[in-house]
């Protein structure tokens, strides 16, 4: 029996309309896809392939243990967790939260971010951050997949937290919620634009390592359209050389952390 991968695919099936919908554009056979679904049967390499890049997962993840597989796919904290309010907002007053709210609404959707990695010298980190309204407060969650590292398995973080708009500067502060090892915080500079597309700042945290350096990185967010599927903004996340072809030199341009001779201080650079 393969139970993990068998929960693992209902839950990935979960996220579209019905499972023949998933079959049919699969072109896999119903009776077949039930075979795994069931967990009686496990796909041959080359379906699993396809299987695993429909739904922008990795073969090594989607055999992972189900109670390991969940917070990797899930973007959205469920309701029966304990009150979001309560994690993410302890000791900043009423009126300040109630400032920072506004102007927050056309900040609301999914990102891809941007940085050199704290823990991996010279590779560009991607991760998937997505914006939303629960009640009055705008929160977020950024899923992190980092690959295997010598033979290991592989590592992913989920980050939960606020954010607010105060005097032209976006304020996010998240703390990781899989392993409790960490709280970041990031500056962003606001869009004036009519549409935003990318933000800039920088990013303060600690690197995932036994070195736990404290840190501090240049970030790019770049919104992404309402048409991407979570699966497949997920499947972008993860670690790049800085020459990989498939990003943009002007993201590459934007993170780089140089500093000038008439800097003093490490700044961000405007947008």
């Amino acid at each position: 029996m393969h139970d993990d991968f068998a929960a693992n695919l209902r839950l990935l099936c979960s996220y579209y309309r019905s499972i023949a919908e998933v079959c049919r554009r699969l072109d896999i056979n119903r009776a077949q896809f039930n075979r795994y679904l069931s967990g009686r049967y496990k796909p041959a390499d080359h379906t699993m392939r396809r299987i695993c890049d429909f739904f922008g997962v990795e073969v090594h993840e989607i055999l992972l243990p189900h109670e390991d597989f969940q917070p990797l796919v899930r973007l959205r904290p469920e309701e029966r967790e304990a009150p979001v309010r309560q994690a993410t907002s302890p000791g900043i007053p009423a009126g300040l939260l109630d400032k920072g709210r506004q102007g927050m609404s056309r900040y609301l959707g999914c990102y891809h971010e941007y940085y050199l990695a704290m823990s991996q010298p010279g590779q560009v980190l991607c991760t998937l951050v997505c914006l939303e309204r629960h009640g009055d407060d705008i929160l977020y969650q950024r899923t992190e997949r980092m690959p295997p590292i010598a033979g290991g398995r592989s590592c992913h973080n989920r980050y939960r937290g606020m954010a607010l708009l105060l005097t032209d500067r976006l304020f996010l502060v998240d703390h990781e919620s899989l392993n409790g090892h960490e709280i970041t915080q990031t500056i962003l500079f606001p869009s004036f634009k009519s549409h935003v597309s990318r933000l800039t700042g920088l990013k303060l945290g600690v690197a995932d390592s036994s070195e736990r350096m404290p840190c501090c990185v240049r970030v790019l967010y770049e919104r992404l359209p309402d048409t991407l599927g979570p699966r497949q903004a997920l499947a972008r996340c993860g670690l790049y050389p800085l020459d990989d072809p498939s990003l943009d030199p002007q993201i590459v341009a934007a993170i780089r952390n140089d500093v000038s001779p008439n800097e003093w201080q490490f700044r961000a650079r405007y947008p």
